[in-house]
């Protein structure tokens, strides 16, 4: 009864309790993704029009997805340290903002505030970084769905953080400001000490079998919550619903710890089984080996000598001396930097994600020009997040199953989800009734499915050894894509058609602000054609890599070609000694 005791508790640091932390710590990460819900107390209380908003929005976009600095710090040190600066650097920046909106400290130049929400900001690429890398190097053979279920949490998280919010009741909204400071940074601390690199970690039976229950609890949680935010919307619900509603949310966050006591009860049972038939390998082993010294000696060799060994193919040989590494290998940074796919990728996803955040930022704005309630408004704008997170945990998991046992290579779902973004602005630019609500499943879909797949794709052709500073220059053509699209192309264009409208107002005061299907048409018609041109983009790497992706680029994390090459010791006595007969010859 001691003994496994002792093995659950030793089971808190194998990696399965690393993968659910990493749930936890994800799932209460999200302090950048609430900013609209307390930007207008920061405007109010600080007396700052809509362009410091604005500003504020960007500084937080730009430390949300370039975190080139946390990659670097990644590669040199270990995760926890990783962790402790983003969670340092969350409850830093977010407690300034607080401190600055309730009036504890003077009244910060703009300038301040832009910085506090900057670093802010980048405590979630730290946060990220450290997790996500950990744990692909962990599970590298379900990368894709071990990113989609990650990145999935992401998306959940400010759901959670409004869910407990709301629980609190406390009829202060600066008070959301100051639970983004210290929720996620009480998690992280608290369970961070369990996500590192786990070396030389066995694939386990049921590996994939686990993250596939993990993604049916992720649903589950994804499901409850969205019913939660239509009811919610629609109804005015009494606190103590609202209050068994969190509790039940948290508590689902917590299931997945099942699985990990499930793991080690059943690692006891295959320790106990297999004790005594690893004492029959070991006499066996050194049986065997006494036979081939002895028949090494009468031969006069060395028995020392590995005769079973073969000698690389010279095709082999020669591949081995390329100092330029082939897809699949782990590249430099350099090297990765200097392949025409890796910027083939990046053009691709700065296409795509760039018209599709085009569309999530304006789509407040989107349905008041067309007229829409505010109530209709509040619910698309849900159902944007709910199907982020079903377009990250899907991808990860489609792609998964399409790669591996139909060889289709993971670009062509990129390419695939590029395409149907297309038919989502399409929807918005004609501006049909009702045409909004499908438009935002669609876009929130595709902007939520292009996060793990750029990742995976990232990993699989340069390699895992430089992949938290690869993963970090990646999501930098978010707001890339974001500032030439969203800010040089739809805000221009918005602003051009309002001032058109609002010729011979003498309000100058009054709202710029255009009405009709007119307003947004130009615009998503130009983020079709560049979700269009992105498919082709993405087309041309599914070429690239087609014959790549068909053969088992999993192969070298084979735990099962490990424990053959283990096994060749106990090949049979008579095996090896005829081997040895043979060479003397």
């Amino acid at each position: 009864m001691e003994g496994a005791l002792g093995t659950v508790i030793g089971g808190l640091r194998n990696r399965w309790m690393m993968a659910v932390s990493s749930f936890f710590i994800l799932s209460f990460a999200g302090s950048t993704y609430i900013f609209g819900m307390y930007s207008q107390t920061i405007k109010v209380n600080l007396d700052y029009d809509q362009e410091v908003i604005d500003m504020l929005a960007f500084f937080k976009d730009l430390g949300l997805n370039v975190g080139i600095i946390a990659g670097l710090i990644n590669e040199l040190s270990c995760p926890w340290v990783v962790l402790g600066i983003g969670s340092v650097m969350n409850s830093s920046g977010y407690m300034m903002i607080w401190l600055s909106v309730t009036g504890r400290i003077a009244r910060p130049a703009k300038w301040q505030m832009y910085l506090y929400q900057l670093i802010g900001g980048s405590s979630m690429t730290f946060i990220n970084t450290a997790v996500i890398v950990t744990c692909v190097k962990n599970f590298p053979r379900g990368r894709g769905l071990v990113i989609g279920l990650l990145k999935g949490f992401v998306g959940l998280s400010g759901a959670i953080i409004t869910q407990i919010y709301l629980a609190a009741n406390v009829d202060n909204p600066s008070f959301l400001i100051l639970l983004a400071a210290t929720l996620p940074t009480t998690v992280v601390l608290i369970f961070m000490v369990f996500i590192r690199p786990i070396e030389g970690s066995p694939k386990e039976k049921n590996e994939i079998k686990n993250f596939y229950v993990f993604l049916v609890m992720a649903l589950v949680l994804a499901g409850f919550l969205m019913v939660f935010i239509l009811l919610e919307n629609r109804l005015h619900l009494p606190l103590a619903v609202i209050r068994i509603f969190a509790v039940i949310t948290i508590l689902t966050i917590f299931v997945p710890l099942l699985v990990v006591i499930r793991s080690q009860l059943q690692k006891i049972k295959s320790n106990e089984a297999t004790t005594l038939s690893d004492v029959e390998k070991s006499k066996k082993h050194e049986f065997c080996k006494e036979m081939t010294s002895y028949a090494a000696s009468s031969q006069g060799l060395d028995s020392s000598t590995d005769y079973n060994r073969k000698d690389p193919p010279m095709e082999e040989n020669l591949k081995s001396q390329k100092k330029w590494p082939v897809r699949g290998q782990d590249h430099t940074v350099f090297q990765a930097l200097m392949s025409i796919d890796f910027w083939i990728l990046f053009l691709a996803t700065t296409c795509g994600l760039g018209s599709t955040i085009t569309a999530i930022d304006n789509m407040g704005q989107i349905g008041k020009s067309l007229q829409y309630p505010k109530e209709s408004i509040s619910t698309f704008v849900s159902l944007l997040s709910i199907w982020n997170f079903l377009g990250r945990v899907g991808s990860g998991s489609i792609s998964e199953i399409l790669m591996q046992k139909y060889s289709i290579p993971r670009p062509f779902l990129l390419s695939l989800v590029l395409a149907i973004a297309c038919v989502g602005h399409l929807l918005i630019a004609f501006g049909l009734p009702g045409s909004i609500y499908v438009a935002s499943i669609l876009i929130g879909m595709c902007f939520g499915a292009q996060w793990p797949l750029m990742f995976s794709i990232i990993s699989e052709l340069f390699g895992l050894r430089h992949f938290a500073i690869l993963y970090n220059i990646g999501q930098s053509s978010s707001p890339l894509g974001a500032y030439l699209f969203s800010v040089r192309v739809a805000g221009y264009l918005y602003d051009r058609r309002a001032k058109a409208e609002n010729v011979g107002r003498n309000n100058a005061l009054d709202e710029l602000m255009c009405v009709g299907r007119k307003c947004f048409c130009t615009t998503f018609l130009i983020m079709a054609a560049l979700s269009m041109v992105g498919c082709a983009i993405a087309g041309l790497l599914v070429y690239r890599t087609n014959q790549f992706y068909k053969q088992d680029i999993y192969g070298k994390f084979s735990v099962e070609s490990k424990e053959d090459e283990k096994d060749a010791s106990h090949l049979p006595c008579s095996t090896e000694i005829s081997t040895i007969t043979s060479k003397s010859t």
